[in-house]
């Protein structure tokens, strides 16, 4: 069991660079992930868990040989943690490669989600429902703390893929988008079985090359008086619907 002391030590300071950066994230091919719940999924589903930081008191449970467990003070782990009330685990896994997906019906593209907080409940909920999800190019990073905290470790027993624009378009599969517009047929009554189905940007919804290419538009009916939905939201209803 190794200890740490100082602020300045190596191992910290790599462990801040990939809490800020989704660059060095992907060149170190290393991720971080905070609190005891997500070490516990971790540990059960996912196979790259590299180095467990842990406070003093903290009590870990076995870990695979060849993880390397280091001990910090408490107000080093207060520091090194985002959370508002640190758990006293932080740890790295291995980054997984990036699948590129074939689009097939029954599956849910993301298109440019920017929100971590969304992106990581709606992994949360496909998920729960079994539904495949895509990202596009656009999208948040999956790996940051904050998705995979809104994720509740859905990350790690369901990895994200990725896919290009011009792959959805030109592949021929029926393609279902969220739309407000006067042809958008009401969800409650849409056939989604057959279709990929798209959830838009926060602000932007979908890009018009995909609005373009779809032969279904549907809507999600709500009161007049309200605008939209949370993305995280529209995106569990058309779930429902797609299952």
């Amino acid at each position: 069991m190794e200890r740490i002391s100082s602020s300045q030590n190596p191992l910290l300071r790599h462990i801040r660079k990939l809490q800020r950066s989704r660059g060095y994230r992907e060149e170190q091919r290393e991720f971080v992930a905070d609190g005891c719940k997500l070490l516990d999924e971790a540990l059960r589903w996912y196979p790259k868990l590299k180095t467990v930081i842990a406070a003093e008191m903290q009590t870990l449970p076995p870990l695979p040989d060849g993880v390397r467990c280091v001990r910090i003070p408490d107000s080093l782990m207060q520091s090194l943690s985002d959370m508002k009330t640190p758990q006293g685990v932080i740890f790295t896994c291995e980054l997984p490669d990036c699948e590129i997906a074939r689009p097939s019906a029954g599956m849910l593209l993301l298109d440019r989600i920017q929100d971590p907080g969304n992106l990581g409940t709606i992994l949360r909920t496909a998920d729960a429902f079994g539904i495949p999800v895509v990202l596009t190019n656009g999208c948040a990073d999956p790996y940051s703390e904050k998705t995979i905290r809104a994720s509740m470790g859905a990350v790690f027993r369901t990895v994200p893929r990725r896919i290009e624009l011009e792959r959805v378009l030109s592949s021929g599969v029926p393609i279902a988008v969220t739309a407000l517009s006067p042809q958008a047929e009401d969800i409650r009554t849409a056939n989604l079985k057959d279709c990929l189905v798209v959830i838009g940007s926060e602000g932007q919804g979908v890009c018009g090359e995909l609005l373009a290419a779809s032969e279904k538009q549907i809507i999600i009916p709500m009161q007049p008086r309200c605008e939209s939905l949370n993305a995280a939201i529209a995106a569990a209803i058309v779930m429902w619907q797609m299952k």
